[in-house]
């Protein structure tokens, strides 16, 4: 029986979604779409035979739709993620979980409350066949004790409404969640360092590049450059290096054209390219689990709030001129599937922001 999913936001990764789920992914059919664009919506919903709802969280509530898609602009995110938990419905949300850390407590106390896992975040890059084979050579002790991360995370080019917020928060927060996942580790701290501007990016109200700087409880240091204006192609390179030797992400692979004398290789010009791999393996494994009604195993909403709350404090360094603060996550009760936090724990962030130089979560 096929997987009935309603898709709600249809904006380029949207619609790039209802197309896989359609052409690519077995076992689901795309039932329901919803797009506060009407015409856009009607179209796509002609298109794949799918039926058309203005409203949101009416599709959401629908009885022919047994799983959601949120793929909305960022702010609407937690809005529908909530509503599909209330509906006791799986819900596959592209990152981020959403905007602020007090959405994403909301949404992690709700799902506390279902009493089972039903949200997975849509960090691709778990899937990637790059990063998996690095996590499996790292966890087989091939290069020893990881020590050092050298990252760098470039855009060819940039929204005219792209801002430095956005820069760590839509953009390093990959790295944020990956290198998570990569290093089986969480952060202690983070610093924001702001280079020479780009002369391309200069006057638009936006820092570029940035340079984030982690580390982990392990003590493992990690440095990521992120541009919004490389001119050259989308480059997401990682190096992790051991005590017994380094391990460096693959570029995907091209051919090697050779004329006049010269040897080029392509360059990927997006994510849309540079992940589809990822993107259709992610997204098989997610219908494939929530069919046979299994665990599942991408980005969990504590993934999203964990990701949402580093880049916040990240953001917090970069304001304050470069400062260095701790990130504290609060302490983690399993229960389930499921893990529980405290509706007091963002208020206790707050208070802490405004007295200390560091960014403490504490459990009450």
């Amino acid at each position: 029986m096929e997987l009935q999913i309603g898709v709600v936001g249809l904006g380029a990764i949207g619609r790039d979604h209802v197309k896989r789920l359609t052409e690519r992914i077995t076992g689901c059919k795309v039932a329901a779409v919803s797009e506060m664009n009407e015409e856009l919506g009607r179209k796509v919903a002609q298109q794949y035979n799918a039926k058309f709802y203005a409203d949101g969280e009416e599709l959401i509530n629908s009885p022919e739709v047994q799983a959601v898609m949120v793929t909305t602009w960022d702010p609407a995110h937690a809005q529908y993620v909530l509503a599909a938990i209330r509906a006791g419905k799986y819900v596959f949300c592209e990152k981020p979980l959403a905007t602020e850390v007090s959405e994403c407590e909301t949404i992690l106390a709700e799902e506390q409350k279902f009493g089972k896992r039903i949200v997975q975040v849509g960090f691709m890059r778990r899937y990637d066949p790059g990063y998996v084979e690095m996590k499996q050579a790292i966890e087989d002790g091939k290069i020893g004790l990881p020590l050092i991360v050298h990252a760098c995370h470039r855009n060819m080019n940039h929204a005219a409404t792209m801002t430095s917020e956005m820069s760590i928060k839509n953009s390093g927060v990959h790295e944020i969640d990956i290198f998570r996942w990569l290093l089986d580790d969480e952060y202690v701290s983070g610093q924001v360092v702001l280079p020479r501007q780009s002369r391309i990016s200069a006057g638009e109200g936006l820092q570029d590049p940035q340079i984030m700087m982690l580390r982990t409880k392990k003590g493992i240091c990690i440095d990521v450059e992120i541009s919004q204006s490389s001119g050259y192609g989308y480059d997401i390179q990682c190096e992790v290096v051991g005590d017994l030797g380094t391990i460096r992400l693959p570029d995907p692979p091209t051919v090697i054209t050779k004329t006049d004398c010269t040897r080029t290789t392509a360059i990927m010009p997006d994510w849309q390219n540079r992940f589809i791999e990822a993107y259709n393996i992610e997204m098989q494994d997610w219908v494939d689990r929530v069919r046979k009604g299994e665990k599942l195993t991408g980005a969990s909403s504590w993934d999203g709030y964990a990701a949402c709350l580093t880049a916040y404090v990240l953001g917090q360094c970069r304001e304050e001129g470069g400062t260095a603060r701790e990130i504290r996550f609060p302490e983690k009760h399993v229960f389930g599937c499921i893990i529980i936090i405290t509706e007091q724990m963002f208020a206790n962030v707050c208070s802490s922001l405004q007295t200390f130089q560091r960014f403490e979560c504490r459990k009450h």
